[in-house]
């Protein structure tokens, strides 16, 4: 349907076909040529990146203490239920462009703008996040020779202060100018397009996963050698919560919104698929087993970090680099060290590229302007776009604090993978007869109408009891309220209706997860709001805005689906950022 024959109102919600995204897919068929082992050990290197290096000793130090480690316990289950929701979809559309793409496909361009708007925030804002860490362990690893780069280089211009009432921020004369050249150097890279081998990608990311290990094991020696002190640093396991989100039970699901950036790159496994040798069975384990591996990592290295320091000190952009330096080791202080930079640079290039890639694809569907996706005639890149984004990703580092960049990643990922659980269901009620190489366990079926609006009031009776009994928000008599006329008069509606629906308990779980994830944060966000720290609301309140004005100015006129123009035909999308973590950052199009 094109816009002339449709109204304005469908116009909102006009989908892909799947027929269609298959045909775009066409020139990019990929062998099954990965094993379950290949899978867990690429969703390893995937996740272990930026937050784990990151955002541990902020979580610890604003929020839960040493109970960080339950935090991720409550991460990790959000996201085992959202994996296998992308594996079904990866397997039923193995295209580039990912979540963007299965929602352009099931829900409509309306939600895949939005899917897109939000994987700003788990690549371009997470680059910037990664590059404030960076910057970080640059600054302390330069401290091991002699060198030191003044603090007005490398703090944010909106700094976070912790006080007596929590978390705040303030704005100072400084701006983190190390973590944006970083950025940029990444850009330069991308514009002129590199070409990593997959041993070189295997070689960092033994890295990355060996330095961590490494730690965990000194770090183990030295709380065995100075038990007193850990013990005092470890106690109270869950500090008393002093308002607000600070310590407590509370704090331990807000860190879980915190650290839940630590599993970034997850759906990696679910993308790949297309290129699983069994993907019923191989699927489930890459993604099970990657998330459990580094469940398990996580849970001890947030123990060595909390024993070795006090959880108090732990909120710096390099928590692991100044548990490192209390130690005392100078040779594994600049080992660790340089394995964290090394790390968090190839973490910054992969999350750049992807970044480069969805508006790659949103403007090959005229929801961006052209330029996101001209190509360099030499280079083969889409250089343009790529200059603009690592230039606001840059921007963005240098003025924005890591807690604030952190909560944004985090949000923008946990409402992308309530959306890809909404996708599940609405493809399983649309297309019953689609072959899916990978179906999500757990079961499920066709039921009335009126029983998913019974299942979907019970989760949100779940999450408002969750507000209540667990974090004590005084909001939720008005939210019953609210909850409870809005379903009462879905559920007569839906009487009237014969329409039957699909829903299964992995999806629901999925979604009901994800309104973990994104509710303490959100609800702290407003908190702050209305007792005089409006920075973080206006941040986000301003990045929506933009996106809602880019759409309606543009993307609404300019979407070449709403124009009837269904087929696009250039070079493609170029590799997935999945597939440069397997085979290498590049162009898959470039001349031979």
């Amino acid at each position: 349907m094109s816009a002339d024959t449709a109204s304005r109102g469908n116009r909102l919600f006009l989908k892909k076909s799947i027929e269609q995204v298959q045909r775009e897919s066409n020139a990019h068929h990929l062998k099954r040529s990965l094993g379950k082992w290949n899978l867990l050990f690429l969703g390893i290197g995937c996740i272990i990146g930026a937050g784990i290096y990151v955002m541990t000793g902020n979580a610890a130090a604003n929020f839960a203490g040493p109970a960080v480690i339950l935090s991720f316990v409550v991460a990790f289950f959000a996201c085992v239920f959202a994996g296998l929701c992308y594996a079904e979809l990866a397997s039923t559309m193995p295209v580039a462009g990912s979540a963007y793409t299965y929602s352009y496909t099931t829900l409509g361009e309306l939600f895949a703008w939005v899917m897109g708007w939000l994987l700003v925030l788990e690549y371009g804002v997470a680059a910037s996040t990664v590059a404030a860490g960076w910057s970080g362990n640059v600054v302390s690893l330069l401290a091991n020779f002699g060198l030191v780069i003044p603090p007005e280089w490398t703090t944010s211009f909106v700094r976070a202060v912790q006080g007596d009432g929590g978390l705040s921020f303030v704005t100072g004369g400084s701006a983190n100018l190390l973590g944006a050249a970083g950025i940029l150097a990444v850009t330069a890279l991308l514009v002129v397009g590199i070409s990593e081998s997959a041993s070189v990608n295997n070689v960092i990311v033994f890295i990355k996963v060996g330095v961590l290990l490494l730690f965990v094991g000194v770090g183990a020696m030295f709380i065995f050698e100075h038990q007193a002190d850990a013990i005092d640093h470890w106690t109270p396991f869950i500090p008393e919560n002093e308002g607000g989100f600070k310590y407590g039970m509370p704090g331990i699901f807000r860190a879980a919104s915190v650290i839940f950036f630590a599993y970034v790159g997850f759906e990696a496994v679910s993308t790949a698929a297309a290129e699983a040798k069994n993907p019923q069975k191989d699927i489930p384990f890459g993604i099970l087993g990657s998330l459990i591996a580094c469940t398990i990592l996580y849970m001890l290295i947030a123990l060595v970090l909390t024993g070795v320091v006090d959880y108090s000190e732990l909120g710096v952009p390099a928590p692991i680099a100044l548990a490192v330096d209390r130690m005392g080791t100078d040779w594994f202080s600049i080992l660790i060290k340089v394995g964290a930079v090394a790390g968090l640079s190839s973490v910054m290039l992969i999350l750049t590229y992807g970044q480069t890639r969805v508006f790659y694809a949103m403007a090959r569907d005229g929801l961006l302007p052209r330029f996101f996706s001209t190509l360099h005639d030499k280079f083969r890149t889409p250089w343009i776009g790529t200059i603009v984004l690592g230039t606001i990703i840059a921007v963005a580092a240098a003025f924005l604090p890591i807690e604030i960049l952190g909560d944004l990643v985090s949000l923008g990922t946990a409402t992308a993978f309530g959306i890809v659980c909404l996708s599940v269901m609405y493809l399983r009620t649309r297309e019953k007869q689609l072959e899916r190489p990978f179906s999500i366990p757990g079961g499920g079926g066709m039921v009335p109408q009126y029983v998913m609006v019974i299942v979907a009031t019970i989760v949100l009776a779940a999450f408002l009891a969750f507000f209540h009994y667990l974090l004590g928000s005084t909001w939720v008599g008005t939210g019953i309220k609210v909850v409870g006329v809005v379903m009462a008069l879905w559920l007569v509606l839906s009487l009237f209706k014969k329409t039957r629906v699909w829903i299964g308990p992995v999806p629901v779980l999925g979604i009901f997860f994800a309104l973990i994830m994104t509710g303490p944060l959100v609800e702290d966000i407003i908190v702050k709001a209305l007792t005089g720290d409006p920075i973080p609301a206006i941040l986000l309140g301003s990045y929506l805005g933009v996106g809602a004005l880019i759409y309606i100015f543009y993307g609404f006129w300019n979407s070449r689906l709403g124009k009837g123009l269904a087929q696009i035909d250039d070079d493609g999308p170029g590799p997935s950022p999945m597939e440069a973590q397997v085979h290498g950052v590049g162009d898959s199009n470039a001349p031979d």
